[in-house]
């Protein structure tokens, strides 16, 4: 696939407690319409909960490639996607509760 994306996010290397608040920040700072790319080494899928909870009507998510080693999914912000206060919480929506 030759995917264009704005960002691409390879989280395998990253501090589980760093990795939610780097996803929701890059996706936030994405314009509308743009699309990014995560790259991890399980199923995102409580990180799809997360993007539900904070922003259901704005983002589409697009599983690229689904195990077994390797994750790799499109996350893109709608075009006229409604920004979506960060909050004050370290994940840019509180969804690691921290």
């Amino acid at each position: 696939m030759n995917e264009q994306y704005a960002s691409v996010i390879d989280v395998r290397r990253i501090p589980h407690h760093k990795r939610h608040a780097l996803i929701f920040g890059t996706f936030d700072a994405l314009p509308d319409g743009e699309a990014l790319q995560l790259i991890n080494d399980h199923d995102p899928k409580p990180l799809y909960d997360q993007f539900e909870q904070r922003a259901a009507d704005s983002f589409e998510w697009t599983y690229l490639e689904a195990g077994p080693s390797q994750w790799r999914v499109q996350i893109a912000k709608r075009d006229g996607a409604l920004g979506q206060d960060a909050g004050d919480s370290c994940c840019s929506g509180g969804g690691c509760g921290g």
